[in-house]
């Protein structure tokens, strides 16, 4: 492996890390990890074993652990070493930084203070995710984690349901099954999802059905491991909107009821549905 090691320029370098294969890292991301004048990590020990598997010395380099529960101290520090035009590397514990992970405050702080900032691309769970769990990835929405209060949670879910894209979040182990079925419930259970675990990892695993199963089978057999949640876009809405049209064809060659019934199993929606819209439809023509 050719990992480089050369003067960078003075700046902020967001570096995305290994989800779970080491092997997963970057020639520029180790080129980083290796030139940089000062390392920032989410967490410390890991980022000192990813540097020892890839043969990179931190030699006498300032080791920085910086995290959700760090104060402003230790921003304040890393703002000081970029203004003294030092090149400091940042790396969340593993995927990339900012999605769902520290990061999104100093790199504020640091555009404000027109000190250069860039990123060094890589593994990220939510790409990952979406890549493996057969659901449409040409419009997608990342939703970070559902709020932990049932309150703050059911709003939540209300606002998410609607939204004509894939949805994608991380959810605990243990709370995967509870959202699964209010997901069951609020969206309907026969929406579509996957529930990702353990990306990249000995025991990597994609359980794909509709919500309610997933529900059913979750309850059953609990999962373990780190989870991303892939969620189908909202087709019901999309079939409505579409059912009159589907309709007005229809009706010009089929009776009432074959035009219902056909339009019906065509858009999945019910049968009593597509019926009345259909015998609106002919009276108003």
């Amino acid at each position: 492996m050719n990992i480089e090691k050369k003067r960078l320029s003075a700046g902020l370098y967001f570096v995305a890390t290994p989800l779970g294969s080491a092997r997963d890292i970057t020639l520029r991301a180790l080129d980083i990890l290796a030139s940089a004048d000062v390392l920032a990590a989410e967490d410390t020990r890991t980022m000192r074993h990813l540097m020892q598997i890839h043969g990179v010395a931190l030699g006498d380099r300032a080791l920085i652990a910086y995290h959700d529960h760090s104060d402003a101290a230790v921003r304040a520090r890393l703002m000081r070493l970029l203004s003294e035009g030092k090149s400091v590397a940042y790396a969340s514990e593993a995927g990339t930084p900012l999605v769902a992970d520290p990061g999104f405050e100093l790199a504020r702080e640091a555009l404000a203070e027109g000190i250069a900032v860039t990123s060094a691309p890589g593994p990220s769970a939510v790409i990952a995710a979406l890549s493996i769990a057969g659901l449409p990835t040409d419009r997608f929405m990342f939703a970070g984690f559902a709020p932990a209060a049932k309150g703050a949670r059911q709003t939540w879910l209300q606002e998410v349901s609607a939204l004509s894209a894939t949805l994608v979040l991380y959810e605990s182990p243990k709370r995967i099954q509870r959202l699964l079925a209010e997901m069951a419930a609020l969206f309907g259970a026969e929406r579509q999802a996957a529930v990702c675990r353990e990306m990249t990892k000995r025991f990597e695993e994609v359980l794909r059905g509709s919500l309610g199963e997933l529900a059913d089978r979750l309850a059953e057999k609990p999962v373990k491991g780190e989870i991303v949640l892939v969620v189908d876009r909202d087709r019901r809405a999309a079939s409505t909107a579409s059912m009159e049209d589907l309709l007005q064809v229809a009706l010009a060659e089929m009776s009432i009821k074959d035009a219902a019934v056909s339009v019906a199993t065509a858009l999945g929606l019910p049968r009593r549905q597509v019926y009345q819209a259909a015998l609106d439809l002919a009276k108003a023509r």
